[in-house]
């Protein structure tokens, strides 16, 4: 089973909308539950793999709404906590070949307010891989709980239990870059997977290039790297026991593109469930793969971020769509 812990919050999605006296088209906003994390989460239930969303959502008609989603989809709630604290929003904006752009709305919401206290004491037994990162590390006290949650597994069960980091970097949310920098590296430490884009890598190591970047993360704990280039496809970073490394290259797949909210959450999620669909969820497997198997897996996952695209908002493929999926 995975772990997804984070934001879960209301997309506000551009759309054009009939209104006024005279039905004029304008535009407007569409609710669509999101956060990287509650993405990925969506992304791996719809595949077939066991998951579990840990959190704290709001009791307001959008939390409800985001709960109804995560039942639909196959995700557990076991692990969230309920607030009376409303639901976090973030308005998007959307342009041709560029990532979208966001504002959100976070003071007092609920999912930010995850607290120590909302930690459970022992995540569920069958728990293989731990999955947090983005806006949710940008704000407290969210951030300080999961990163407590994340040492705690690290030092407890790295041999049996994988993490998975995503930073997700929206700049904006950061407001002192040295102090997040110095705090993503210790993340480092206890992280086995670090799935990174290419913005990621221009805020977090502006002077270095894509390849030396990923080198630069590997040498502090991980034993893979993700790297997602949007149309161009996807690279990773292998090192196998032994030190020896694994450099592999996937294409991207052309699609007709609705928009591209939710992409890199679902190739995330795809990618990791299927660790787990193959029987490779743990460090001894991952640190064995092959540079075929490497492929596989991320033909896989870029199939499934591709399909998301097709589609306006965060609504990733199921396991038959991505089969089927010739591209």
């Amino acid at each position: 089973m995975i772990v997804c812990c984070g934001e879960a919050l209301i997309d506000m999605v551009p759309a054009e909308v009939l209104a006024g006296e005279h039905a004029e088209t304008k535009t407007g906003f569409l609710p669509y539950p999101g956060g990287s994390p509650y993405n990925t989460a969506l992304a791996i239930g719809r595949l077939g793999v066991p998951v579990q969303f840990l959190g704290r959502l709001s009791r307001d008609f959008f939390g409800e709404r985001l709960i109804t989603g995560l039942i639909q989809n196959q995700v557990g709630t076991d692990l969230i906590v309920r607030s009376g604290e409303p639901s976090t929003l973030a308005f998007v904006h959307l342009e041709v070949g560029k990532e979208p752009q966001y504002v959100f709305y976070t003071q007092g919401t609920a999912d930010r307010s995850l607290s120590q206290a909302d930690i459970p004491d022992a995540l569920p037994e069958e728990t293989r891989c731990i999955l947090f990162g983005s806006i949710a590390m940008t704000m407290e006290p969210v951030a300080s709980a999961i990163e407590s949650l994340i040492f705690r597994e690290h030092t407890q069960g790295k041999s049996t239990r994988l993490i998975s980091l995503d930073p997700n970097i929206r700049p904006w949310m950061i407001h002192d870059r040295e102090a997040y920098m110095n705090r993503f590296e210790t993340w480092l430490g206890s992280t086995t997977i670090l799935k990174v884009s290419a913005e990621d890598f221009a805020y977090l190591y502006p002077d270095l290039g894509l390849e030396a970047s990923m080198e630069r993360v590997l040498n502090r704990g991980p034993r893979l790297v993700l790297l997602t280039l949007g149309a161009a496809g996807t690279w990773a970073l292998l090192c196998r026991d032994g030190g020896e490394r694994i450099w592999v290259r996937a294409p991207g797949f052309t699609v007709r593109v609705a928009d591209t909210i939710g992409a890199g959450d679902t190739f995330h999620g795809a990618f990791l469930a299927w660790l787990e669909l193959k029987g490779t969820m743990s460090l001894p497997q991952l640190a064995s793969l092959t540079h075929g198997e490497l492929c596989d897996a991320l033909n896989f996952a870029n199939k499934a971020a591709a399909l998301v695209c097709t589609r306006h908002g965060a609504h990733p493929p199921t396991l038959a769509e991505v089969e089927g999926f010739k591209g």
